[in-house]
């Protein structure tokens, strides 16, 4: 069987598309060049790669067999540019981040102060919920994530980088505005907004609140940061959130923090990778220059 970089390229874009049409937007290709590569890979393989619906592809026993040693060729082709760029020094390269939500200031940031030092180097930062996050970090995707607390039974390299406290938070003229102390089990009379079952936030306030023996009443649930603040600010109920995503809204009068007792929760920030994959000179630098506590919020 005789197959090229460029069919082993497309064909694990499918994989983790699962959509031809996907696979061609993330490769600005045309739909019908990359069926026509994914053809003629079957050709070659003279066997079914994919299964194919009406609205999606799912890979064969054969194509799951492929498609474990196409990541593995993806990451040595990425491991050899990144040798080449090394020998350049830190004057180019690339640099694949991923943010969980309530970090994205924190990571755009970070990634500006970076660029402005090494401008040579491309990053590419994505900002996604948690189970995005895992999944990237399941696959080797990325090179640094930056997170809350990182997964358990993970074979990762994790260093805390920031303290992150979570804080509850009202609309700026909350009924509560005028009080100087909070109990907490006043606040959870409130309706309370929520972030998905799988955010780290969330996770954090079910632990926290389990510890306390206390159960909320009334709940809404949105699946991201931005949501759960614009919903507090209009009134529609209480949230927890980072201190570090409300800077703006705390200044414009948008939010307030409620005084509640026992609060805030102590968490931290951290920055990771798969310990299997070899990060590159510039991902390194990033990874250092995260680390080395220059960057406030």
């Amino acid at each position: 069987m005789r197959m090229t970089l460029r069919q082993i390229h497309i064909f694990a874009a499918a994989a983790r598309c699962r959509s031809f049409t996907r696979a061609s937007e993330v490769l600005h290709l045309s739909q019908p060049a990359v069926s026509m590569q994914i053809k003629e890979l079957e050709g070659a393989a003279g066997i079914p790669l994919f299964e194919r619906s009406r609205n999606s592809v799912r890979l064969t026993v054969a194509g799951r067999e492929l498609h474990h040693y196409a990541q593995r060729i993806e990451q040595l082709v990425t491991e050899a540019s990144q040798a080449m760029d090394e020998l350049q020094g830190l004057k180019r390269g690339s640099i694949q981040i991923s943010a969980a939500s309530t970090v994205s200031q924190y990571g755009a940031l970070a990634v500006a102060k970076f660029h402005r030092r090494y401008p040579g180097i491309d990053i590419t930062l994505d900002v996604t919920n948690r189970q995005s996050l895992l999944r990237r970090l399941e696959n080797n995707e990325v090179d640094i994530v930056l997170m809350g607390f990182p997964p358990v039974g993970k074979d990762l390299a994790a260093k805390p980088f920031m303290e992150n406290p979570l804080v509850v938070i009202g609309a700026y003229n909350h009924h509560f505005s005028q009080r100087k102390e909070l109990r907490l089990h006043e606040v959870c009379k409130e309706l309370w907004i929520l972030r998905e079952e799988e955010s780290g936030t969330r996770q954090a306030v079910d632990k926290f609140l389990c510890g306390k023996r206390m159960i909320l009443d009334r709940t809404l649930h949105m699946n991201n940061n931005e949501s759960v603040k614009q919903g507090v600010a209009a009134g529609l109920g209480v949230a927890i959130v980072s201190k570090h995503t409300i800077g703006m809204e705390l200044a414009s009068r948008r939010l307030r923090i409620l005084p509640v007792r026992g609060l805030p929760i102590k968490r931290k920030w951290y920055v990771l990778h798969p310990k299997a994959r070899r990060l590159s000179a510039s991902a390194r630098a990033f990874r250092e220059f995260v680390l080395s506590g220059d960057i406030k919020l």
